[in-house]
């Protein structure tokens, strides 16, 4: 079962970070400073909304802030601006920032290692959790979702897609890279059968330990492709060498990428009229294009939800 999404983006796609953060992250107890009237994000401008603040639980408005919980680093949902310094980026953050300014309150991000999370919301120390955390049936019986995205696997090519490479079935009969022991390379393996049934050539399927190992053998023409998590391969097609060295296959049948599993907001199940305002904020950034925005700034606009659902995970 996945913890988040299949995998991790190398360490190495962090390092090519070249973002700003406004608000360094603190400890959950902290006094959150007066919420701004406005926040740009994204290149918008978003204000609150006096309505949906009147929707929050009264310990919120009378914080001032929601507490966060994140498990950094995570590119591109959540990263440290700098390594070793505190102040924290990336699609969660900036949807935080966002939520926050809608609701007129702040949305504290406080680093919390990714197993500890649901128990912390758990004992009443966060509010919710912001960390692409996959949203399941067994998670939904202790902390309730509000779904922001649907993310699976995804194709990585060459600088322009020289193999012309546009769906899983264009894999048949080429050699792809894939991080060992990955629900992409079971992926691949299974669409085996598929190759074989439409006539094609096997994929060469070629293991490696780590991402970045997989990426030097696409860098160096080893292997026509690579397979890895959507979000993952949407950030390096859009940071590495300024983004001139990967493109990212869009399959318009899979625009969440293949096997996509809905990603949610976790919150506390003690604050339902949270829940419902975070739910009605987002349908918001949904509804003024806020949210394609944010998911473009990193690379993965496909993955964004037409629609603010909740506990949509059916198994």
């Amino acid at each position: 079962m996945n913890t988040r999404l299949a995998q991790r983006v190398p360490a190495a796609a962090a390092a090519a970070l070249a973002l700003t953060a406004l608000t360094a992250c603190g400890d959950a107890d902290d006094p959150a400073p007066a919420a701004a009237s406005r926040v740009s994000v994204a290149g918008v401008e978003i204000k609150k909304d006096p309505a949906l603040h009147d929707k929050l639980p009264e310990q919120i408005k009378k914080a001032g802030k929601v507490r966060v919980a994140t498990d950094v680093p995570y590119p591109p949902f959540e990263m440290f601006v700098k390594e070793g310094e505190s102040e924290l980026t990336g699609l969660d953050y900036d949807l935080g920032r966002a939520l926050g300014a809608k609701l007129g309150v702040n949305f504290a991000f406080t680093p919390q290692k990714f197993d500890g999370i649901v128990p912390a919301l758990q004992a009443g120390k966060f509010d919710a959790a912001m960390s692409a955390i996959t949203d399941n049936k067994e998670r939904q019986q202790v902390v309730d979702f509000v779904d922001y995205s649907q993310s699976g696997s995804g194709i990585l090519v060459a600088d322009g897609n020289p193999a012309r490479i546009t769906d899983l079935d264009g894999l048949c009969g080429r050699k792809v890279a894939v991080q060992a022991a990955t629900n992409q390379l079971t992926l691949l393996k299974s669409h085996q059968r598929e190759c074989a049934a439409a006539g094609k050539g096997k994929i060469g399927i070629l293991t490696y330990p780590k991402d970045s190992d997989a990426q030097l053998a696409l860098r160096s023409g080893k292997v026509a492709a690579q397979v890895l998590t959507k979000p993952a391969a949407g950030w390096v097609a859009k940071t590495a060498d300024s983004g001139k060295a990967f493109d990212l296959v869009e399959d318009p049948a899979a625009p969440g990428g293949y096997n996509a599993s809905p990603n949610g907001i976790a919150v506390s199940k003690q604050l339902p009229e949270l829940t419902d305002a975070i739910q009605k904020a987002l349908q918001s950034l949904i509804d003024d294009g806020t949210l394609t925005k944010i998911f473009d700034k990193y690379g993965v606009a496909s993955i964004a939800v037409k629609e603010a659902t909740r506990n949509a995970a059916v198994d």
